[in-house]
C-alpha cells in the first residue's frame, strides 16, 4: 500500500522497510522522510563536544555558522568568479607568515588545503622538488632522495614517502622518550636528506621535538659539509597553540633552516573541518614549476594544491576568527584550554591510578597510562568511559615503544572546568569498579586491521551492520 503523503513521517515504509546499501534506490523518497531518516540514523554517532579522541573543533560562534552556512555553494577555485574568496585565503597566508614569525610576511607564499594532511605533502613535494634542482644544477644524481622525522608524527609522512618514491628514514620511539633528539637526527641526515620533519605537538603524546637544538645541529652540519637540509615544522596542533601560550618558543621562521609550516585551522584554529595552512618563508622556497597556471572560466588563475575544486566555507571561517579573536583573543582561548589541562593532569597524577606522559603540556592535550597492573587496562578503561558518554582513545605507542599502553584526552575550547570535573568523577568510578571486577583480557585492535584497506573495510561493515545480507 502507498504510503499517505500527508500520513506521520515515522509511520512510512522507509522506517519499516531494510534500507539496502550496495542498490542505488529505484525512486526517491519525500525531502522530510530522507532528512528524517538520516538524521535519527547520525544519532548512533558520539557526541561532538564529549569526543575527546578529536583535536577538530566542535563549536564556533553562531556569527561564523552564519559566514559558513552562506558561502556553501561557493567553489573556492574559481577565483575569477568569487575574486573576494580568493583575497581572503591569501590575507590568512601573509596573517600566518606575520604570527609565524617571517622575516617579511609580504614576501611568504602559502595554500590553505583540506587540512594539514594535503599541506604536509604539498610541503615536502616543494622540498623533494628544491632539492632535486639543485642536485642536477650541481652535475650531482637526484636519484635516492630521503626524508627524516620520527616515529611520533601522524601517517601522512609515511604517506608522503610511499606515494612519492623518497625513502623514508624513520626515527624510532624509545619507552621512555617520545621525541626525536638533535643527535639522532644528525646520524640520519646526508645529501640526499629533502628535509628534516619535526612535530609541534606530536600525534600519540602531545608533546614537541626540540626544533630549535634540530635547527642548530643542522646549521652545524651544513657549516662542515655543505648540505643545506631544511626543515619542515608539522605544526598542526601546536602551531595555533605556542604563539599564544609561549610567543618566545622559536619553533618558527625565526629559526634559519625552517622552511616551511603546516597548521591546521580544523584543530586549535577554531574552524570546524576542514581547511589547513601550509606557509613558506618567501617564494624561493616553493619551486615555481609546481604551480599551475590554468585558464579557466574566464580567467588565468594559480593553483598548487592536490584537488581542484573545493568549498570556500571554512576558509573564510578562519578569516573570521582572525578578526573575531586577534592576538589577545586567541591567548585567552588558549591559555583557558591549557589551564583546564593542567587541572586534569593535576588531579590524574594526584590519585593512585595513573602517570602522565607529558606533564610538561606543549598543548591542552593530556596522555596517561595505568600505574602498576590494578586489574584491567586502558581499553578496558576506555570502554566503561563510553558507556558513560565519554570518548577517550587507548592505543599503543609505535615501535620501539609498542609496550606502552596509554589513553589521550584532548581539552578542546567547548570542554569547560565542570565537564571536567565530571570527566574526572566518571573516570574515579569507572576505574574503582574495575578494580573490583577485575575483567579478563580484552580483545585489542590487530595492527593489519588498521593498516590494510580490505581487513579495515570488512571490520567496518561487519561492526555497523553495512554488509550484504544472504
Amino acid at each position: 500500500m502507498p504510503d499517505d503523503p500527508t500520513g506521520p513521517i515515522h509511520g512510512t515504509a522507509a522506517f519499516r522497510e531494510h534500507l539496502d546499501p550496495f542498490e542505488f534506490p529505484t525512486s526517491g523518497m519525500p525531502a522530510g522522510t530522507a532528512y528524517e531518516l538520516l538524521h535519527t540514523g547520525l544519532m548512533l554517532d558520539g557526541r561532538e563536544t564529549l569526543n575527546l579522541a578529536s583535536f577538530v573543533t566542535t563549536w564556533m560562534e553562531p556569527e561564523a555558522e552564519r559566514l559558513i552556512m552562506g558561502s556553501l555553494r561557493k567553489n573556492h577555485i574559481d577565483h575569477e568568479e568569487y575574486p573576494a574568496s580568493s583575497l581572503m585565503e591569501e590575507a590568512c597566508v601573509h596573517m600566518l607568515g606575520d604570527l609565524f614569525n617571517a622575516p617579511d610576511p609580504a614576501e611568504v607564499v602559502g595554500v590553505g588545503t583540506i587540512g594539514s594532511s594535503e599541506a604536509i605533502m604539498l610541503g615536502l613535494l616543494a622540498h623533494k622538488r628544491s632539492w632535486r634542482d639543485r642536485r642536477r644544477a650541481a652535475g650531482l644524481p637526484a636519484d635516492r632522495p630521503n626524508v627524516v622525522y620520527g616515529a611520533e608524527t601522524h601517517v601522512v609522512w609515511d604517506k608522503f614517502a610511499n606515494y612519492f618514491d623518497v625513502e623514508m628514514r624513520k626515527i624510532p620511539m624509545k619507552p621512555d622518550r617520545f621525541v626525536i633528539s638533535a643527535d639522532e637526527v644528525a646520524e640520519q641526515v646526508d645529501e640526499n636528506t629533502i628535509a628534516v620533519g619535526v612535530v609541534l605537538g606530536t600525534t600519540h603524546i602531545g608533546e614537541a621535538d626540540p626544533i630549535a637544538e634540530i635547527n642548530d645541529r643542522l646549521l652545524q652540519i651544513k657549516e662542515q659539509e655543505g648540505w643545506d637540509i631544511p626543515i619542515h615544522v608539522d605544526g598542526a596542533s601546536g602551531a595555533f597553540v605556542a604563539p599564544f601560550a609561549e610567543p618566545d618558543l622559536e619553533f618558527d621562521f625565526r629559526l634559519e633552516q625552517v622552511a616551511s609550516i603546516n597548521a591546521s585551522g580544523h584543530k586549535y584554529g577554531l574552524v570546524y573541518p576542514g581547511v589547513g595552512w601550509l606557509v613558506f618563508r618567501d617564494r624561493t622556497k616553493l619551486p615555481q614549476d609546481l604551480v599551475f597556471s590554468v585558464n579557466y572560466l574566464g580567467g588565468a588563475q594559480p593553483t598548487y594544491t592536490f584537488n581542484f575544486s573545493r568549498g570556500s566555507a571554512m576558509i573564510q571561517a578562519q578569516l573570521y576568527n582572525f578578526l573575531r579573536l586577534g592576538r589577545s583573543g586567541y591567548q585567552e582561548i588558549v591559555a583557558t584550554m591549557l589551564a583546564n589541562a593542567r587541572h586534569l593532569n593535576e588531579e590524574l597524577a594526584s590519585g593512585p591510578w595513573f602517570e602522565i606522559l607529558n606533564p610538561g603540556l606543549s598543548e591542552p592535550v593530556v596522555t596517561f597510562r595505568l600505574r602498576d597492573d590494578p586489574g584491567f587496562d586502558v581499553y578496558h578503561l576506555s570502554a566503561r568511559l563510553r558507556e558513560h558518554g565519554w570518548i577517550v582513545p587507548a592505543y599503543s605507542l609505535p615501535p620501539d615503544a609498542e609496550e606502552v599502553h596509554l589513553l589521550r584526552i584532548v581539552v578542546r575550547v567547548d570542554l569547560s572546568r565542570q565537564m571536567v570535573d565530571m570527566l574526572l568523577r566518571d573516570l574515579q568510578d569507572a576505574c574503582t569498579h574495575l578494580a573490583q571486577e577485575k575483567p579478563g583480557a580484552r580483545k585489542r585492535p590487530a595492527p593489519d586491521v588498521w593498516t590494510a584497506p580490505a581487513l579495515m573495510a570488512a571490520h567496518q561493515k561487519e561492526r555497523t551492520g553495512q554488509h550484504r545480507r544472504r
